[in-house]
């Protein structure tokens, strides 16, 4: 058995398809997903169909990603502290038109699996799962606003900016990167630092390849490293904006 942690799709279905199939994936493999399946390309819909239906082939572990979150809101007409039309132009356009398509009863298994998503996982190696970060110190235990665990970038901003030959026991070493062997995030493309691939920092690993604009889905093998990614999203879906 194997565990795979797999990028922000943000709605692109033959992304999620083609990386499963080239990293060889079978039931018998866990798949942890780190949040953002809609919003973006057209198939929003199709990609939560698509995990519904994998849970009950095989284990997976769902993270909330914000723009889950925000499609949520969006679906129960929850409209405090929601910019629907900030949203409408960061990829809920696509979103809301695909749900436009769609039966009532469709809608409420979608709402029952986007409520049911899990801010984070934590395996027995120490090793956190998380869309986005976190800002306690002491770790996701202790956070006290839980919607950064789907919306933080400080996490991933301090581990770019940490200078590499800093040591752990350094005492002006970030105490956030001592709390876990490991931290797998999505939320922050790497494609604005010029990346395609996953990049670590510290103890920290970024695993959103740019799915959502013009980079590829990647899905990684979080024990040996070895990683997979499907074509740029932006040929796959070639009629398409995306969020570009």
């Amino acid at each position: 058995m194997r565990t795979f942690v797999i990028g922000d799709i943000h709605g692109g279905l033959l992304a999620l398809e083609q990386v499963l199939k080239r990293a060889e994936v079978t039931t018998e493999d866990t798949l942890i997903f780190l949040g953002d399946y809609v919003d973006g390309w057209s198939q929003s819909v199709e990609v939560i169909d698509f995990l519904i239906d994998l849970k009950r082939k095989q284990n997976c572990i769902c993270i909330r990603g914000n723009h889950d979150q925000l499609a949520l809101d969006w679906l129960e007409e929850r409209h405090d502290d929601f910019d629907e039309e900030m949203w409408y132009k960061h990829g809920g356009k696509a979103t809301v038109e695909g749900y436009a398509k769609i039966s009532a009863d469709k809608k409420k298994a979608h709402i029952e699996f986007l409520e049911n998503l899990q801010d984070y996982y934590l395996d027995d190696k120490n090793r956190l799962f998380v869309h986005a970060g976190f800002t306690n110190l002491n770790g996701v235990k202790w956070e006290y606003f839980s919607k950064l665990f789907y919306w933080d970038r400080t996490l991933w901003e301090t581990a770019l900016s940490l200078d590499p030959k800093l040591k752990p026991d350094d005492v002006k070493y970030p105490k956030r990167f001592t709390v876990y062997d490991e931290v797998y995030i999505g939320h922050t493309p790497v494609t604005r630092i010029g990346k395609t691939v996953p990049v670590q920092k510290a103890c920290v690993w970024n695993v959103d390849t740019g799915a959502a604009f013009r980079g590829p889905l990647t899905i990684l093998n979080v024990d040996t490293k070895e990683y997979w990614q499907s074509e740029p999203l932006n040929e796959l879906y070639f009629n398409e904006k995306g969020r570009n």
